[in-house]
């Protein structure tokens, strides 16, 4: 892919993007583990409120670095909420390492999405990324076995969501200030989180449960999940900045290694063989999507 505009760095968006996803993955193993006890709209607006007041102070710190379109900046921070909320809705439901196989044809699904506005035709190691990458999921959610639902889909729906999102990040926020697309998109968290508690109450429910009281426990668990969001959106906006999509999309993975490690550490899941199949595929599909020198260098 040839780069357009300034110059890359892309060892430094590698550092950022693996930082991002560490504390990302870790977040998603709490709120995993907290599912039954904090509803997603409460911990959407507790967690974000939080964080708010930091990324004002760091967005102005950062000097006078402004967002280039507001309208980018809010569908982008949309894209991002949507994303999280079909991944979220997946964790209480499936073991957080093929939730997060699933998810991870994301950086495909960047390659391919790049390659289309850049007006090119796929070339054959695209399209058979993607077809291994759908074999991938197959070999995880495994559809024709009694043990397929629905909402196995919901991590593949939120990869897309990403993928668009962080191909628009690359195109159309590069400029942007990171701290000042952090805070939109915690912002667009508060938004989206009082529009679903409009609709709270429903007992037993992880999105639209009803407010829980805050003690320690929960105060530590939100004050936890702000601390990843920070670094998390942080991390990925100045990834995805600086590196070229591609290429960032591969270090991404790294997100498999670490959802593994806190499946297995918080909730004793172990993947089955085919399981594990699944996720290699998945993984050497996403090299393969890669160009040539891109994957020389990863």
């Amino acid at each position: 892919m040839t780069d357009i505009g300034p110059a890359y760095r892309t060892g430094f968006a590698v550092i950022a993007v693996i930082i991002a996803v560490l504390a990302l993955s870790l977040g998603d193993a709490i709120i995993k583990a907290t599912s039954l006890e904090l509803p997603l709209w409460q911990m959407y607006v507790l967690r974000s409120a939080l964080v708010l007041p930091v990324l004002w102070l760091l967005a102005r710190r950062s000097g006078p670095r402004a967002v280039g379109s507001l309208v980018w900046v809010a569908v982008r921070s949309a894209l991002l909420v949507a994303m999280w909320l079909c991944y979220y809705s997946a964790l209480p439901l499936m073991p957080l390492s093929l939730a997060a196989a699933s998810y991870y044809t994301s950086p495909i699904l960047i390659t391919v999405l790049t390659t289309l506005l850049a007006r090119r035709q796929p070339p054959l190691r695209v399209l058979l990324a993607v077809c291994l990458g759908f074999a991938g999921v197959v070999l995880i959610l495994r559809p024709n076995t009694s043990g397929f639902q629905i909402s196995g889909l919901l991590p593949v729906l939120a990869a897309f969501l990403y993928a668009c999102a962080m191909v628009l990040t690359s195109l159309k926020c590069r400029d942007d200030d990171p701290f000042a697309l952090a805070l939109a998109l915690n912002i667009a968290f508060i938004v989206a989180g009082a529009g679903l508690g409009l609709f709270a109450g429903q007992e037993g429910s992880f999105i639209f449960g009803p407010w829980q009281s805050l003690d320690f426990a929960l105060i530590g668990t939100v004050a936890a999940l702000s601390a990843v969001i920070l670094i998390g959106s942080v991390g990925a906006a100045i990834a995805y900045q600086n590196g070229p999509p591609a290429t960032v999309a591969a270090f991404d993975y790294s997100y498999l290694v670490f959802s593994l490690f806190w499946g297995s550490l918080f909730f004793a899941e172990l993947p089955d063989a085919l399981s594990l199949a699944g996720i290699v595929v998945i993984v050497l599909a996403g090299f393969l999507s890669l160009p040539r020198a891109e994957r020389r260098a990863t």
